[in-house]
């Protein structure tokens, strides 16, 4: 199933009403898979998704917050439920969750807001230290040795090692897309590829274990104004690790150097 259909029941779901979205459901296939239960960036895309559509367009995304509650399983029903927290003047503050089998999944909070005069304004500080894309170095899927849903996503990278590598740098980066080009290019695009990178510490890992992300915060910059065939550029750096934690963030830019969006995730370690 391609993404695009994914996020179009979602978006169905999101223009119901809040009655009727306590029986809708949907799925996803298990092709969509990290181990046993949803892509992480799958399923805070979905959920962005959903709630955008109860949002003016006026009001552009400025910060997604997420939490991975518990499993969200493949090929098993689940809804997505969306509650207006507050509307105001200018920003709207939103709160999405994914239930299956009774059990809340996946929670994201979200704040949109329009644009307002001000006088002040500080450019970008960072610059991105990617060198060009090229594409022959994109990593091939291989069936068993990396999740499920890497089959539908191509990563380039160029800073940091692989998984799994005993490497002393726990930075990360490289590019990013999806292989099948999607309709439109939107903010749910930009969630679902953020988190298609393993996080910053596994390359550190001796050997195969896993690492789970258990919150996960963006904040988006600028409007993207993206082609959808074009390649996402990555940058991730970790700042903190002890007893089992570890905190990393990152930028997100456009293939011509602008910055998109930042990231941040706290990552637990089971080496």
């Amino acid at each position: 199933m391609h993404f695009d259909e994914l996020l179009n029941s979602a978006a169905a779901i999101g223009k119901m009403s809040s009655e009727q979205q306590k029986t809708a459901t949907m799925q996803f296939p298990a092709n969509w898979c990290q181990g046993r239960t949803a892509f992480g960036g799958l399923s805070a895309s979905l959920l962005y998704q959903a709630m955008r559509q109860q949002i003016e367009p006026s009001r552009r995304l400025l910060s997604l917050s997420t939490n991975f509650v518990g499993p969200l399983l493949a090929d098993t029903d689940f809804s997505l439920h969306i509650e207006i927290l507050r509307e105001g003047k200018n920003s709207t503050q939103v709160l999405a969750k994914a239930v299956q089998n009774g059990q809340v999944s996946v929670i994201v909070q979200a704040c949109f807001a329009k644009s307002r005069d001000s006088g002040i304004h500080v450019p970008v500080s960072k610059e991105m230290t990617l060198k060009p894309v090229d594409p022959r170095y994109t990593l091939p899927f291989q069936s068993g040795a990396m999740p499920e849903f890497f089959q539908h996503v191509d990563l380039c990278p160029q800073q940091g090692e692989m998984p799994f590598v005993g490497a002393d740098t726990s930075h990360l980066g490289g590019w990013m897309k999806l292989k099948q080009v999607p309709r439109e290019f939107n903010e749910a695009l930009i969630i679902a590829l953020t988190d298609a990178w393993p996080p910053t510490l596994l390359q550190m890992f001796k050997q195969p274990a896993p690492a789970s992300s258990m919150s996960w915060y963006l904040e988006f910059v600028q409007q993207p104004q993206v082609s959808p065939e074009q390649w996402l550029g990555f940058e991730a750096i970790t700042h903190h690790c002890k007893d089992g934690y570890g905190l990393e963030d990152g930028c997100i830019w456009s293939q011509s150097g602008e910055l998109i969006a930042l990231t941040r995730q706290t990552v637990a370690l089971f080496d």
